[in-house]
């Protein structure tokens, strides 16, 4: 007789549930053992690496803390001879000085007077003596440095003549552009370029009180700027030449020095004091800037004085200068309509371009990758033009020589001679061109009306060059009696200031758009991938 065990399948059921859970938990277990077990390896791997380094700085540090205890020792051991031999340099010149003193020599030597005057520590007369040769200013700047090292300290000469500027410039004394340029030029001799790229990691070569009163003067003078303003350009570069020369950059606000650099960018010695103040990777946006409000000749100095050139090729930002250069000299002729001012004004606006960027290639060597051959053909070719209007204009306002009476009449005896009546005036500016070149009158000719020799000007006088004859159809005749009657029979209207005709050759847009850049201006400036 068989039994059969009843089947709990409830039980079952709820055991295997029981062990699913179970299982959950222990993968969720193991997930967890291995989420920290990675965490902890990678935590001693990083406290590994850190401890290395830390090892690794502190090898550095301790050879770095050995080389300079050793630096030290040396110039400890140094500073008696040191001390002697600048003890000995004192009393030389401190001797010089007093022999200068007790017989003063005249020299008419240049280098003789500015080292006499350094000897003397005479800031004073130095300033004066200097103002005087203006006019000689280049051997003058070669023979300041030299001179300048005569002195006992030369910083504290330098700035005295800088904080007698200073003084006068705050109290608002009148005439002081002379004595600005003077002590530019001492400062330029105390701090040449040469020793902006020197000054990094080397100790001043100033003692600590020159330093606290040369940044006391300068920001005396940074106060009084901003209270009235007016900085000068001139007076720019020497504000930043102290701030770099005396190691004041710390002292003052960088957005300050920046907005300096910015305004004053054209001057020569701009973009490197620039890059001697160390704005670092902020060179790009002042870069940036330039190019944004189209000084590319000066983004150029910018970009070679800061290593900047992979990020800003030279030759693609002279492409947009010349660009930018005819779409504002285009402008000025719509805006003045054209005009005899208009057009003189756009012309030497692309003549002072044409310049700035010759000497911008020739300054950085740059003949091989940007040719410049059409530039001086067209420098030259404007050049001519303003050498002739200049010698038209030069010749038409000199006074003409007195009329000579007949022979045949004494001074004040018999009526006067018939002068012969001008052309009416026109309302229109631009008569028909029939009526421009009427025929002659048929009253007497000057030349037959004066009997005595009157030398007749050149008929570029009244009509510059010999294209404004063609655009009139009159034919180029050098006969005295044409010149005058063709003078004549213009209307007045037409002709300008300069005494030549304002619908001229070059006096419309066909003129100056006829020249043609194409050979050297391809597209405008397109910044390189670097700099995305």
């Amino acid at each position: 007789m068989s039994t059969e065990l009843p089947v709990a399948t409830g039980r079952v059921q709820k055991f295997i549930s029981d062990l699913e859970a179970q299982k959950a938990i222990i993968s969720r277990c193991t997930e967890l053992f291995t989420t920290l077990t990675n965490h902890f390896t990678s935590l001693q791997n990083s406290l590994s690496q850190k401890s290395q380094s830390l090892d690794s700085k502190f090898l550095s540090l301790s050879s770095t803390f050995s080389q300079a205890i050793e630096s030290l020792s040396k110039r400890e051991s140094s500073l008696p001879d040191r001390e002697s031999a600048e003890a000995a340099r004192v009393e030389t010149l401190k001797a010089a000085a007093l022999a200068e003193f007790r017989d003063p020599k005249t020299s008419n030597q240049i280098s003789e007077t500015l080292k006499s005057l350094s000897r003397r520590m005479d800031s004073a007369g130095l300033v004066r003596f200097i103002v005087s040769k203006r006019k000689e200013s280049v051997p003058l700047r070669a023979e300041i440095s030299v001179a300048l090292s005569e002195a006992v300290d030369p910083h504290c000469l330098v700035l005295d003549a800088f904080e007698d500027f200073v003084s006068q410039k705050t109290r608002k004394t009148l005439g002081l552009t002379d004595k600005r340029w003077a002590s530019g030029m001492l400062v330029h001799a105390l701090f040449p370029e040469a020793s902006w790229k020197e000054k990094k990691g080397k100790r001043p070569e100033f003692s600590r009180s020159i330093g606290k009163r040369a940044a006391e003067v300068v920001e005396k003078w940074k106060a009084h700027l901003d209270v009235e303003g007016g900085l000068t350009p001139g007076e720019a570069v020497m504000f930043l030449h102290m701030v770099v020369g005396f190691e004041l950059k710390e002292r003052f606000d960088e957005g300050f020095l920046r907005k300096l650099v910015l305004d004053f960018s054209s001057r020569r010695d701009m973009a490197r004091l620039a890059a001697a103040l160390g704005f670092g990777d902020k060179m790009g946006d002042i870069i940036d800037e330039l190019v944004k409000n189209g000084k590319e000749i000066e983004a150029v100095y910018f970009a070679r004085a800061a290593g900047l050139t992979e990020r800003f090729p030279p030759v693609s930002l002279l492409k947009s200068s010349i660009q930018n250069s005819k779409k504002n000299a285009t402008a000025i002729l719509k805006n003045g309509k054209f005009s005899a001012a208009a057009t003189e004004e756009s012309k030497n606006v692309e003549l002072s371009s044409i310049r700035a960027i010759i000497k911008c290639v020739e300054d950085h060597k740059l003949e091989s990758e940007f040719s410049i051959d059409i530039l001086r053909k067209r420098a030259t070719q404007l050049e001519k033009v303003k050498s002739d209007r200049k010698k038209s204009s030069s010749v038409a306002g000199k006074p003409q020589n007195k009329r000579s009476h007949s022979s045949g009449s004494a001074r004040g005896s018999g009526p006067p001679a018939f002068r012969q009546a001008k052309a009416a005036k026109f309302s229109n500016a631009y008569p028909p061109f029939n009526r421009r070149n009427s025929a002659p009158s048929a009253q007497q000719s000057p030349a037959a009306r004066y009997s005595g020799q009157y030398n007749y000007v050149s008929q570029n006088v009244f009509e510059g060059p010999s294209v404004f004859a063609s655009a009139y159809g009159v034919t180029h005749s050098q006969s005295p009696a044409a010149v005058t009657q063709q003078h004549y029979s213009h209307p007045v209207e037409n002709l300008g200031a300069s005494g030549y005709a304002t619908s001229s050759a070059y006096g419309g847009q066909t003129s100056y758009s006829a020249y043609d850049y194409s050979s050297a201006t391809p597209s405008a400036y397109q910044p390189s991938s670097n700099t995305q």
